[in-house]
């Protein structure tokens, strides 16, 4: 099976993180943390830079690794490192994104997430506790 190589931010302001509804493909619609592919002689952390650059027209400051979560969906396998990120410059552009919304504990269950992402939910409001951030 084909392996994939993505990086996804999330993306934190106060009590909130970012997520985008998918534009386009089989999962058009899908709530995601936006991120794209790895290429070729790139680092996650300025693979992440650059697909937050194009996705959104913010610029990031990359944080601290959450998670590399690994998933099987029924064409390939998906390896995506997942990372804090604070926006430093810009406005958010959706590019490539549907929809988008700054979600807050309470509201991580309101999105239709793609499989790969939701296995990370558990672990935000986990996060969200920690920090007192409801």
């Amino acid at each position: 099976m084909k392996t994939i190589n993505v990086v996804a931010a999330v993306i934190r302001r106060g009590e909130k993180i970012f997520a985008t509804a998918r534009g386009y493909g089989d999962f058009k619609g899908k709530w995601e943390f936006p991120g794209g592919k790895v290429e070729p002689g790139e680092t996650p952390q300025t693979a992440l830079k650059r697909e937050i650059k194009e996705e959104l027209r913010v610029d990031v400051e990359i944080g601290d690794l959450i998670d590399n979560i690994e998933y099987d969906y029924p064409e390939f396998h998906l390896s995506m490192k997942v990372f804090w990120c604070t926006i430093i410059s810009g406005r958010i552009e959706l590019v490539e994104a549907e929809s988008a919304r700054w979600l807050g504990a309470g509201e991580l269950d309101s999105v239709v997430w793609l499989p790969a992402d939701l296995t990370l939910i558990g672990r935000l409001k986990s996060e969200f506790k920690k920090s007192s951030l409801q």
